[in-house]
């Protein structure tokens, strides 16, 4: 049965949710770091992908007077390589793969242990995107830094770091919340690619929000998409907002929330139904 079903104080709770979360984040962390192979190639269509885009979006602002949509050639530069991090450090296609995993009833698995279920799943997966998402970082400052220049705000991009993992936990919070849908309609793998869109367009991910129409501007400010890519590119772009953090914490609870009630009453079906 799921921890989530075990009535537990206050302090053995914490205690029961730090003695798994740990482990399975460093576990994952390094099974991730000692795949080489999967980590170079990963890196690789990051460094390719990411500085396309930012020289198209360099080139724009050149042919624009050195300015697109308030920010420089060099913003962009670093914008571009944060927010490509953001989103290529994930596995693309999480809610397909939870997804088959609950719809299999392989899920019932993990029910067994004494944590929760979806709980554990984001902490796994959260843990095999930081090594990923360390080697973006280091190889996007060594080619924004080579191309565009130096970061505008050192401050600023320190503090994208953290933002970033922060963006990488709403992320697939909100994918698992999706991938939940799959304990009722047992196939969720057509939504992962609608949702890929919303990261790539509301998230901010292709380009600054502020070069979209101001009425889907103003869509996207009232979805959780810009926690996901834009805020750490926004930061990393020289940008001093730490609200943004603030906004990616608000986030994060709100995500998560939903994610633990879609997966506790899917839980729940699952036993009802006997799996």
């Amino acid at each position: 049965m799921s921890a989530a079903w075990i009535p537990l104080s206050g302090r053995r709770r914490a205690r029961l949710v730090l003695g798994w979360v740990t482990p399975a984040l460093w576990t994952s962390s390094r099974r991730m770091a000692r795949d080489v192979g999967a980590l170079l190639v990963g890196l690789g269509f990051y460094a390719i992908v990411a500085s396309v885009i930012a020289t198209l979006w360099r080139t724009a602002a050149a042919v624009h007077g050195g300015h697109v949509a308030g920010y420089s050639g060099r913003q962009l530069t670093w914008y571009l390589y944060w927010s490509e991090a953001a989103v290529t450090a994930l596995n693309p296609r999480q809610i397909e793969t939870t997804g088959d995993d609950i719809a299999s009833g392989a899920v019932a698995v993990d029910l067994l242990r004494p944590a929760s279920v979806v709980g554990l799943r984001i902490v796994t997966e959260l843990g095999r995107a930081l090594p990923r998402l360390g080697g973006c970082l280091l190889i996007g400052t060594v080619l924004a830094f080579a191309i565009g220049g130096p970061p505008v705000s050192w401050t600023a991009l320190v503090v994208s770091v953290p933002s970033l993992v922060l963006a990488l936990a709403c992320n697939l919070t909100a994918q698992h919340a999706c991938a939940g849908a799959a304990f009722w309609i047992r196939d969720a793998r057509s939504t992962w690619f609608l949702y890929q869109k919303l990261v790539f367009l509301l998230g901010a991910m292709l380009m600054p929000v502020q070069i979209l129409p101001s009425w889907l501007q103003s869509i996207a400010r009232h979805l959780p998409f810009l926690s996901m890519a834009y805020a750490p590119a926004r930061l990393a772009a020289g940008f001093w907002e730490p609200g943004l953090l603030a906004r990616q914490l608000v986030w994060l609870v709100v995500l998560g929330a939903i994610a633990f009630t879609v997966f506790q009453r899917g839980e729940r079906r699952l036993q009802v139904i006997g799996g």
